[in-house]
């Protein structure tokens, strides 16, 4: 376990506030919210299917080079399980954590399409953690920007690791894509914070030595018009009936097929 900074500076707010708030500013005002006719905050399953081959990324790499032969991973928050599977081999056996049953369902499946032996645990990540065991190495990709008590959520990432932990995480909030749109449409503006590099300074405020690299990625799903409009619309918390002006929206304004990533990795103490 990595040792706590001692206390921030006198009127210098720490870092995990700073995410808190920043966090706390993408809510969306009541008065939309109230007009929508399902929760905008989807995750659908669909988008977190796990080809049969994986691409190497940048990500995937960092979490290779700790896996030792006949390994274990833990992926928090892990879909469909793509962070964990592209490490089998030499990982042999892989643990998901998810809040969504539908998403333990496919990493299951996944597991045993790919004769990989696994544990499933249903809960929010680190609530569940006294649950779950240590890994080799903990994986945890595309969560954090829903995280806004970031520093117990990253705490026990670092104490499940034997090794090592790699967070992989857009640069800015993976919404910001829809900024135009909600101007657009609501006429409200949005957040640019937090950052990858907000979470930088929580990682140095806890005394972990993190490391880091920006990449461009390719979305994994690709780009459907039909259901970028649809998930957009429930997104802003539109009703069906405007489903053709999203369309036309993103005729005009097509979402990009790539984003700027961060991989943000260390080595746990546990391996010192």
């Amino acid at each position: 376990m990595h040792d706590s900074l001692v206390a921030s500076k006198p009127g210098v707010i720490p870092a995990r506030e700073l995410w808190a708030r920043a966090l706390s500013e993408w809510a969306i005002p009541a008065e939309i919210l109230e007009q929508a006719q399902e929760s905008p905050w989807i995750h659908p399953p669909q988008l977190f299917e796990v080809p049969e081959n994986i691409e190497a990324t940048i990500s995937h790499t960092r979490a290779l080079d700790a896996v030792p032969p006949f390994g274990s991973v833990l992926d928090v928050g892990c879909g469909g399980g793509v962070a964990a599977f592209a490490l089998t081999p030499p990982a042999i056996h892989v643990m998901g954590v998810d809040e969504q049953r539908e998403m333990l369902q496919m990493f299951a499946g996944n597991a045993r399409s790919r004769g990989v032996s696994y544990e499933v645990f249903k809960g929010l990540w680190p609530a569940i953690s006294v649950t779950v065991p240590s890994a080799d190495v903990v994986v945890s990709h595309h969560v954090v920007y829903n995280v806004s008590q970031i520093e117990p959520f990253l705490k026990e990432l670092d104490l499940h690791a034997r090794k090592r932990v790699v967070i992989e995480m857009p640069v800015h909030h993976p919404l910001t894509n829809m900024t135009k749109a909600w101007k657009h449409f609501w006429n409200l503006d949005r957040p640019t914070s937090p950052t990858a590099e907000g979470l930088l300074h929580v990682l140095e405020e806890m005394g972990i030595n993190a490391q880091h690299e920006y990449w461009s990625g390719q979305l994994r799903e690709g780009r459907d018009k039909e259901r970028d409009s649809e998930y957009m619309r429930i997104r802003l918390c539109l009703p069906l009936a405007r489903l053709s002006e999203v369309r036309d929206f993103l005729d005009s304004n097509p979402l990009p097929d790539h984003r700027d990533l961060a991989t943000i990795w260390w080595d746990s103490s546990a391996d010192s």
